[in-house]
């Protein structure tokens, strides 16, 4: 009977693995004035904690380089994430900044940054195959600090660098940026910019794991197979993941719940020792470190905790079917069963797997708890599958969001144990960021919106400035802000300007107008037709890039 269902089940699955992916997929547009894709190969190896010896890691790197003097002399870093299988390559990653109609990597370079792009691909190394956008975060940070050594040799100037990690992506930055600290490597780094990354780590649904892997231990699904085997038991994936099923399960077996391992658990051997040298490394103390998050300020949550996720029957081949029933992780100090799975032949039971969970006294289960969101379906291929049985279990799902990474986590506050607590950044709560960006809502993992995209861009143009707020201040003052009919910037009778030119950006990020003065005496008028509301002044002159901010009332 076994046989037959595991035939069923086979037969009905698609040849191919669609890819999982935790990241929303960007919007394909063009990039101008492209680079070229180099290979970037780390000089320290790494030999993660179930390999017998230390291997290079390998990257892919490409430079975009400014659309306003088109020299390196600005380079900002933008990071991979957690990308099993290499489905984002460097034009998904620097169209993952795409935020309304714009994309905050044009932005940059129009105004004379250089946006450098960096990969982890698949490949061989030592006789070993690695995967790069699962692999130990230790090793691509390693690649990260080989990175950096070039770009520091190869750029004009003194300008330091920007940093910006989205998601595994910021413990990559700072993991890298620590260790060269800590090794007396030079950053020549300015800026650290972590984007909704699992300082304390990830989440995905324990209930998705028991199902996913009972089907690829059981029936030999191959969707499921590839799940385990390419997402769940990958080595980032062990690193990240806050509750991981090999953390529950009964000796021996690859799939039975032990039932005396009910509360969350990492993956043995991997998720505490990495937490711990996480945690033993630090931040970065030579940069300006600060985080953006997707996770709500006020303590939205995604759902509830227990809640139900799926309850519903599936054809799962030639007169098979499952009664498949999961749920979110219970209440604080509560149990609750997460994981149903009943299989049918010709309506006669055949096999039937459970699994059940309980929370911490100190916290509600974590996956209804604020966050950025991941997405069932995301995880399980999308809309790329073509497996009958995926697309029948995604459009049966009650819930599809869960808290992905925690706001909790990704804040890196390590004196909270509830994943549900409203962040008090500066009182009770500690957090290494001296600025952070947090919306009112829960938003997609690693999403970009207008508002976290001025944060960004402002913390990336406020530290080039050149000069101190106080010598800005004389230098270029504002008559009146508030502004009216036109723009009055009152220049120092102890300082000389040759050439100056003043752009005005809207708070998204869009210029709106850009003109050049040559030795201009004591004040710059501008004449304006801005709609009421904040503006951002680019000065620029020989010397530096200076900012301002604008209010026309």
């Amino acid at each position: 009977m076994k046989k037959y269902l595991f035939l069923s089940v086979t037969l009905c699955s698609a040849a191919v693995f669609s890819q999982s992916y935790f990241q929303a997929i960007p919007e394909a547009r063009p990039i101008a004035n492209r680079g070229v894709t180099e290979l970037i190969v780390a000089s320290i190896p790494f030999q993660g904690y179930d390999e017998t010896q230390a291997y290079f890691g390998e990257g892919e790197y490409e430079i975009f380089i400014d659309s306003a003097n088109e020299v390196l002399d600005k380079p900002i870093i933008i990071l991979d994430g957690f990308d099993p299988g290499d489905s984002r390559d460097i034009a998904g990653l620097y169209n993952s900044l795409n935020f309304g109609g714009q994309n905050m990597a044009d932005i940059l370079r129009s105004e004379g940054f250089d946006i450098v792009v960096l990969n982890a691909p698949s490949y061989t190394t030592g006789g070993k195959d690695i995967d790069g956008g699962s692999d130990y975060i230790q090793r691509n940070a390693m690649v990260l600090v080989a990175l950096i050594d070039l770009l520091n040799s190869q750029k004009v100037g003194d300008e330091e660098l920007v940093v910006l990690g989205p998601s595994m992506g910021g413990l990559i930055g700072r993991y890298g940026l620590s260790y060269m600290e800590q090794n007396n490597l030079p950053t020549e780094t300015r800026l650290y910019i972590s984007f909704d990354s699992p300082h304390r780590g990830a989440n995905i649904p324990i209930s998705l794991q028991y199902l996913i892997n009972y089907l690829a231990e059981q029936t030999g699904d191959p969707d499921a197979i590839a799940i385990v085997d390419g997402v769940l038991n990958s080595a980032a994936a062990k690193e990240m993941l806050y509750d991981h099923l090999s953390g529950h399960l009964l000796s021996g077996s690859a799939f039975e719940q032990d039932p005396t391992l009910l509360l969350p658990a990492g993956a043995p051997n991997f998720r505490d020792a990495f937490q711990a040298e996480l945690d033993a490394i630090g931040f970065p103390q030579q940069v300006r470190n600060v985080a953006m998050v997707n996770g709500s300020s006020i303590g939205a949550m995604t759902g509830t905790p227990g809640m139900e996720i799926i309850n519903t029957n599936i054809d799962i081949g030639p007169l098979s079917s499952a009664d498949v029933n999961l749920h979110f992780t219970p209440l604080a100090n509560q149990s609750n069963n997460v994981t149903t799975f009943n299989t049918f032949l010709v309506g006669i039971p055949v096999a039937t797997f459970g699994a059940d969970a309980q929370s911490f006294t100190t916290s509600d289960g974590v996956d209804a708890s604020p966050g950025g969101t991941g997405n069932i379906a995301d995880a399980l291929g999308g809309a790329g599958t073509t497996n009958p049985v995926i697309l029948e279990f995604i459009a049966a799902l009650d819930q599809g969001e869960y808290s992905f990474i925690p706001l909790i986590s990704a804040l890196a506050i390590d004196n909270e144990e509830n994943w549900f607590a409203t962040p008090d950044i500066g009182g009770i709560h500690n957090s290494p960021f001296v600025n952070t960006y947090i919306p009112n809502i829960n938003e997609p993992h690693v999403t970009v919106t207008q508002a976290s995209a001025q944060f960004a861009l402002d913390e990336i143009r406020n530290g080039s400035l050149g000069l101190g707020d106080t010598m800005l201040a004389k230098k270029y003052k504002l008559r009146q802000n508030p502004v009216s009919e036109s723009i009055q910037i009152k220049l120092s009778n102890a300082s000389s300007y040759s050439e100056v030119t003043i752009r005005v950006f809207a708070i998204s990020g869009q210029e709106l107008s850009r003109n050049t003065f040559i030795n201009p005496i004591q004040e710059i008028r501008l004449e304006h037709t801005l709609q009421p509301g904040i503006y951002l002044l680019n000065i620029r002159d020989l010397k530096g890039s200076y900012n301002l901010k604008l209010v026309v009332k």
